[in-house]
């Protein structure tokens, strides 16, 4: 990025943008009593650079780097002393397997030796803000906070919302009662858990929801509120750990609907794919022509099968096992609350572990 870019971003934010208060208001000298707040950043749309203060839906995600995003917020300096790492800069839709493990590993070496982080913030584009955060929900080994954050309108934008955004986020990573939370998606002052969060909205700023489970709490002016905490498994308490894992084994998504094409299941089963997540109809109903191709699947050798679950399409409620129509007999996993994109990161790290269907199913009901 050349300089007059980086310029021009800091004149836009300091002035067209209201923060909390006046930037000569912000402490310019390094307090060595707050706490130490990384940031990694990851690019996407809080970093993204429109060609116009009014080009909200077209823009450049990544454009801007991570220093530039916390300088624009001088309030920063009030509450933590920030170190800033860029990871990639790019669109979260573009996110690899491999960026998702180099991610997850930098943030565990961060907490491994650096006993005085208090906690570590990734600036993140919405698009898959959800997955990441809950592959890390899922391979971070450290009770401190990490939350991951993002924006709905680009840096250049009137009305951006990613620096507040910025702010809250960091100050969630300093406060001693985000620990133990798992990892955290803070926008539009919210607070969700990594396991629900879903972006439910295209352009909105209020877009992240646990639909029907809730936020965890509020990032306000007085201060950081939980009124929640998550109950499965995560982060210190996984069993997963990917210090060692050079490649995430295969997993896709199909998608349910009125008359599907079952041969998409074969020419998975072609493709060396290790496990298939169902999106399925209602609470994750699989069709009778799906069915077909699975009572194939299923009576193929253990080691050339790969490992079903059920999820749903709905957004809302437990798919739970029932053998109605023969899905436990099938040896398909019901993926209880976990949306079709989360089950397969929950199914992927899995099969590092096992291919038991029976251990998976187990992982499922924990996880």
């Amino acid at each position: 990025m050349v300089r007059s870019s980086r310029r021009e971003f800091l004149v836009f934010v300091s002035c067209a943008l209201p923060l909390l208060r006046p930037c000569g208001g912000a402490s310019q000298t390094r307090n060595t009593q707050l706490p130490s707040v990384w940031v990694l950043a990851t690019g996407g749309t809080i970093a993204g650079r429109g060609g116009s203060s009014t080009s909200l839906t077209e823009y450049n995600s990544g454009t801007f780097l991570g220093q530039d995003l916390v300088n624009a917020v001088p309030e920063i300096k009030e509450y933590a002393n920030v170190k800033v790492e860029q990871v990639i800069n790019i669109p979260s839709q573009d996110l690899t397997l491999d960026d998702w493990i180099k991610l997850a590993n930098r943030i565990n070496k961060i907490f491994a030796t650096d006993s005085e982080t208090a906690g570590i913030v990734v600036t993140h584009g919405t698009n898959t803000i959800e997955e990441t955060a809950y592959f890390l929900n899922l391979t971070v080994k450290d009770s401190r906070p990490v939350v991951i954050v993002g924006a709905q309108r680009p840096a250049t934008a009137i009305s951006a919302d990613g620096p507040l955004n910025l702010l809250d986020a960091i100050r969630t990573a300093a406060s001693s009662d985000a620990r133990d939370k798992g990892v955290l998606v803070v926008m539009n002052d919210e607070i969700n858990g990594a396991r629900e969060v879903t972006k439910t909205d295209t352009y909105r700023v209020e877009t992240f929801r646990a639909p029907e489970l809730g936020f965890l709490g509020y990032v306000d002016a007085d201060k950081v509120t939980f009124y929640r905490t998550p109950t499965t498994r995560h982060t210190i308490r996984s069993e997963f750990d990917i210090r060692n894992v050079r490649k995430l084994p295969k997993v896709e998504i199909l998608y349910s609907y009125v008359e599907p094409d079952a041969a998409l299941i074969d020419s998975l089963i072609a493709r060396g794919t290790k496990g298939i997540v169902f999106a399925g109809t209602g609470a994750g109903n699989i069709s009778s022509f799906e069915r077909a191709a699975l009572e194939r699947v299923v009576a193929l050798p253990t080691e050339s099968r790969p490992v079903i679950v059920r999820s749903s399409r709905t957004g809302n409620g437990r798919v739970i096992a029932r053998d109605d129509y023969g899905y436990n007999r099938m040896g398909l996993i019901p993926a209880d609350t976990l949306s079709p994109q989360k089950a397969r990161i929950l199914l992927m790290l899995a099969l590092t572990q096992t291919n038991d269907p029976k251990e998976i199913m187990r992982m499922f009901s924990e996880y």
